[in-house]
């Protein structure tokens, strides 16, 4: 990526539904979300700023939003949950697995602040429709191959949608994660802000 390319991602993406922005400089912290009743979850196609990869995902954790890139200044918005304030995951991956009804395990962070909740999981929970990731999940890795630990996945709560609730992962309801993961291949590059 080069400079240009890296400062454009410090550009908000949109100035409101169906608007370009045009700012040249970044706001201190991403907007937080509209209010409820302009809050759309549904996949809409929206106007996105120039810069990005067609083909990749763009998360942008404040508006509760992820932006499949598909033409020059085009997306695909999804409604997506983030991570509770202090577990927000911020940064630059490539999608480096994808599974359909994966089987989930609390890692050791999720289950030291909430035993109550995790313990009973930490040997791992089989995928299916109970599994709180939900009917897919995309696994976030470093540009080296790690794996983050970070997943945009389903849901088992879809009400949780456009909210910040989340240990720290990307959550999508089931048909939307669904659709996105069939039109998204390894390597695609993810931009979480």
């Amino acid at each position: 990526m080069n400079r240009r390319q890296m400062m454009m991602l410090t550009l908000p993406l949109i100035a409101a539904p169906g608007a370009l922005m045009a700012q040249a400089t970044a706001p201190a912290a991403p907007p937080k979300a509209k209010a409820k009743a302009a809050y759309d979850p549904a996949p809409t196609e929206v106007p996105i700023r120039d810069g990005f990869e067609v083909g990749s995902i763009v998360v942008v954790s404040g508006d509760y939003y992820l932006y499949h890139v598909i033409a020059p200044g085009r997306a695909i918005r999804y409604g997506v949950a983030v991570g509770k304030d202090e577990l927000v995951w911020k940064g630059r991956a490539l999608i480096g697995r994808k599974v359909e009804w994966p089987s989930w395990k609390p890692t050791p962070a999720m289950v030291q602040r909430n035993p109550a909740h995790y313990k009973k999981y930490e040997n791992g929970m089989p995928g299916g429709p109970e599994n709180p990731l939900g009917a897919r999940a995309l696994y976030l890795h470093t540009v080296g191959g790690q794996d983050t630990s970070i997943r945009i996945h389903g849901t088992t709560e879809p009400g949780s949608i456009g909210r910040s609730v989340s240990n720290g992962c990307i959550r999508m309801r089931n048909e939307a994660v669904m659709d996105l993961f069939d039109k998204v291949p390894i390597g695609t590059p993810v931009y979480v802000y």
